[in-house]
């Protein structure tokens, strides 16, 4: 009884703590835009509110997974958005090569054990996921700056939290997989979170 009671404590902590952090950064990126443009920050905030839903979804029901992996290819769509404020479209082919070629290997390692009705929702997901990694990275280089950094850290830390989810899940368990996973993740949701902190960033560039 005693450790039905300490795992249900655990639950409970997950279930509550790893959306409210989400949504303390949603709340930041709201009242804090700094002096980002407009699209910038309205692409993030959008990207944050999505995530929310997504891990809302992730929680709820094993059922429900593709529900929060949609969520999730929304948030990083608006991501790339928000990236691309600023600094064309890969600006830099070399960080979208390097970062393809990790989801390829990626890709490749998962797909025997991804059922084939998930290969053309997890396929999607990964290209968008790389894509805005690669945006992310391509614009710290156009704007060299703290700010752009940060966001392109949060983009690169976003592919090592979903790549080790995805191995956890759908290949070979990973040992302390919620450590490793949501410290990535919440790192890379602040990184990103700071892209709106004008100050310093590359908007001054």
């Amino acid at each position: 009884m005693r450790s039905r009671g300490q795992l249900d404590a655990w639950t409970l902590a997950h279930w509550i703590g790893k959306p409210l952090a989400t949504a303390v950064l949603v709340a930041l990126v709201w009242r804090h835009g700094g002096d980002a443009p407009p699209r910038l920050h309205r692409a993030v905030l959008a990207g944050l509110v999505c995530s929310l839903a997504g891990d809302v979804l992730l929680m709820l029901s094993p059922r429900l997974f593709v529900g929060g992996l949609l969520a999730f290819l929304a948030a990083h769509l608006f991501y790339l958005r928000a990236f691309t404020a600023d600094t064309r479209l890969f600006a830099r082919p070399l960080a979208l090569a390097l970062l393809a070629g990790v989801g390829g290997l990626i890709l490749a390692f998962l797909w025997s054990g991804v059922a084939p009705v998930l290969r053309g929702p997890v396929l999607a997901y990964v290209a968008v996921l790389v894509a805005m990694a690669a945006q992310a990275v391509a614009r710290w280089r156009v704007h060299p700056g703290a700010r752009a950094g940060m966001a392109a850290a949060g983009g690169l830390l976003f592919v090592v939290s979903d790549s080790l989810l995805a191995i956890d899940r759908f290949r070979t368990p990973i040992a302390a997989a919620p450590l490793w996973v949501l410290g990535t993740y919440w790192a890379a949701q602040w990184g990103i979170a700071q892209s709106v902190r004008g100050e310093g960033g590359p908007g001054r560039a």
